[in-house]
């Protein structure tokens, strides 16, 4: 059976080796140094191990971890037999962090989206213009921001062996024209490109469908070599990792009913290039 551990203590985890590393020492010095076995320390690092409060403050000591650094991971171990983890932000997701560091880990990447192109496939131009259509507070600092994390969240997608990309869009989402025709055929465009890709699979949930399980809301499903499959979700103002069985299976269900509806990777991929084609015309000049 696949060895469950909660997204706080694989956080946890993931800070110590990036803690190690950064005071440029290996496994065995750590271990030389706490009396620690070697063994134990690499298993803490990648989750192999259960994490215990004590264990982990000798090691962040050791390392010379920041003082805030070390409540905070502390805190999140102390916390994480609890399932889920939800994050309330602000301008920028503190959550989108943790989920860079997953995609980065996962083996297979599933998203759906009912309201704007995935942030995988989205081209820097649509980010900005989505960016300040949702909230024309956002400085032009922030939205650098979110477009390079974007962009960083990209990078796994050209990776060696990097994961399998499923992505289901719905329909409207190819059609609104987020920033104008320019950039959303540009957005467009890049889909088709993703699409050619070995790893990459992109398919539309038509309107001809009517009620879907989507309806609820978009999903990220990541799946590991190593650990449980974890769900990702962002609503208004919150975004959440979950990973208790209930929500899991909910999610799941939820996946699989949209494969359902949603047109073949063929068929979608016709219905791109009809939008394309349908936004050159709109944009040729009259005799």
């Amino acid at each position: 059976m696949t060895k469950r551990t909660s997204v706080r203590q694989r956080r946890v985890s993931a800070e110590l080796r990036a803690l190690r590393i950064k005071a440029n020492l290996t496994c065995r010095e750590v271990s030389e140094g706490l009396g620690f076995s070697e063994s134990k320390i690499s298993r803490m690092e990648t989750g192999d191990r259960g994490l215990y409060v004590d264990d982990v403050s000798a090691i962040l000591g050791f390392l010379h971890a920041p003082t805030e650094k070390r409540q905070e991971l502390l805190t999140l171990l102390r916390e994480g037999e609890e399932r889920n983890w939800h994050e309330i932000h602000g301008k920028l997701p503190p959550n989108w962090k943790q989920l860079i560091r997953f995609e980065d880990e996962a083996a297979g990447i599933k998203n759906y989206e009912p309201l704007l192109i995935p942030g995988l496939a989205q081209t820097p131009e649509y980010t900005r213009a989505l960016m300040q259509s949702i909230d024309r507070r956002l400085e032009e600092l922030d939205v650098e921001k979110l477009i390079a994390a974007r962009v960083s969240r990209q990078l796994v997608l050209g990776r060696l062996n990097g994961p399998v990309v499923h992505l289901l869009i719905e329909e409207g989402v190819l059609r609104r024209l987020v920033g104008g025709p320019e950039v959303m055929r540009g957005q467009l465009q890049h889909l088709q490109l993703m699409a050619n890709r070995s790893n990459v699979t992109i398919q539309v949930v038509p309107f001809s469908v009517g009620g879907h399980p989507g309806l609820e809301g978009p999903l990220v499903l990541l799946d590991f070599a190593a650990q449980p499959t974890l769900a990702y979700a962002e609503t208004r103002g919150a975004s959440s990792f979950l990973e208790d069985e209930a929500s899991m299976a909910r999610v799941q269900h939820a996946w699989r009913g949209l494969l359902r509806c949603a047109l073949s990777p063929a068929d979608s991929a016709s219905l791109i290039a009809r939008l394309i084609g349908n936004l050159n015309a709109t944009e040729e000049p009259e005799p």
